[in-house]
């Protein structure tokens, strides 16, 4: 996979403020409030900064957190996991393995296959139903 650079100026522009915020700066949308939190439609979810495919949504459930979870994603060289340790905690975050955007965290609390629980924002996703 080729890597994509870009500048925090070109981020910029072609993102709105939200999806910057989140991909470029690791903020966070909050809970309840992404419009793929509580969505059922099949097809791929994938990055909005790189149109990389990141998770199936057959491998999507209902954690209950308020972002959107899956239990694994779409391939092992998908996304990077990073040690977080801001905020007070010790965390696992997960980036776009092509273009470095923050997507959210995983945890170990999700359900079987995997054990995991990746809770990804929304505004980092754009979803492809399946026809």
């Amino acid at each position: 996979m080729e890597k994509l650079q870009k500048t925090l100026e070109e981020w910029k522009a072609m993102l709105d403020p939200e999806q910057y915020n989140v991909c470029r700066l690791s903020a966070t949308e909050r809970p309840f409030s992404g419009k793929y939190n509580d969505t059922k439609t099949d097809g791929v979810y994938h990055c909005v900064c790189c149109n990389e495919p990141l998770f199936d949504s057959t491998t999507k459930f209902d954690s209950g957190c308020g972002w959107p979870s899956f239990y694994r994603p779409i391939g092992e060289s998908a996304m990077t996991e990073i040690r977080d340790t801001s905020h007070g905690m010790i965390r696992t975050e997960v980036k776009c393995a092509r273009c470095d955007a923050h997507l959210g965290h995983v945890f170990p609390d999700g359900p079987p296959p995997t054990g995991l629980r990746y809770c990804i924002n929304s505004v980092c996703l754009n979803l492809e139903p399946r026809e």
